[in-house]
């Protein structure tokens, strides 16, 4: 690891309220994602969800910002009315992260968005989701049964992409925990991976600081080898550059 001091990474988290004789609102995300960060030579800073106003800051004392995976997107966030299948949502955290994603962007700081986080990026811009994959009737299994985060599914990546340098092959194998996924793009994102049906599976900002989302969990597969590295390694080489450029 380099001998320069370490970018802070913001994270994303989930809230839950508790009761246990106590109770309490916790705030909570798997510490795989830390996990990575630290292990490609970043500093993790997970953040709960503050008021929209507070995110600025945060944003401006980071060098880069990861939007972690959670509960469903909120559809009024994106125009539409709720699907019967519509799993849990907390528009709080839409809030906050929304307006972290923006002062991230408009400072000019990396971004890296996993599975709830390319649906955040995508509807920050401007986009919609398919609310209920299944009900799409499409041929994978995109919610998979294994907890473990091992591999399911290949995903094409589009030659002169980041994801396609940072994995360096056409495509990869992949995990896959998501009932939702990307529908129309939004403004200034381009696909830049396929899943065999055809589903959007990453997006990479057309302008602008370094900019990607993954709909898979790499922070779940990272410690299964180093093909696994390569979404964390090129976001952190990418959050090396701000921090040096101040």
């Amino acid at each position: 690891m380099p001998s320069s001091p370490r970018p802070l990474v913001l994270i994303s988290t989930s809230t839950n309220v508790l009761n246990l004789g106590l109770r309490r609102v916790d705030m909570y995300s798997g510490k795989n994602y830390a996990d990575a960060v630290l292990a490609e030579g970043g500093l993790p800073a997970y953040v709960t969800n503050h008021a929209p106003a507070a995110a600025a800051d945060f944003v401006a004392r980071a060098d880069g910002l990861v939007l972690s995976g959670g509960p469903d997107v909120d559809p009024y966030r994106y125009g539409q009315v709720p699907h019967p299948d519509l799993g849990a949502v907390d528009p709080e955290r839409d809030a906050f992260e929304l307006a972290l994603y923006q002062a991230a962007r408009d400072r000019g700081k990396p971004v890296f968005g996993v599975c709830r986080g390319v649906q955040v990026i995508n509807v920050a811009e401007g986009g919609t989701l398919h609310q209920h994959l299944p009900a799409l009737g499409g041929p994978l299994q995109h919610s998979q049964r294994d907890p473990g985060g091992r591999p399911h599914h290949q995903v094409a990546l589009t030659e002169g992409s980041a994801i396609h340098a940072a994995f360096g092959a056409g495509e990869a194998l992949v995990n896959t925990y998501h009932h939702q996924g990307l529908d129309r793009l939004g403004a200034g994102l381009r696909a830049t991976a396929h899943a065999e049906d055809g589903l959007v599976e990453a997006v990479e900002g057309t302008s602008g600081a370094w900019l990607l989302g993954v709909q898979w969990h790499p922070e779940m597969s990272y410690h299964l080898g180093a093909e696994h590295h390569a979404p964390f390694h090129a976001f952190l080489e990418a959050c090396r550059a701000a921090l040096a450029q101040g």
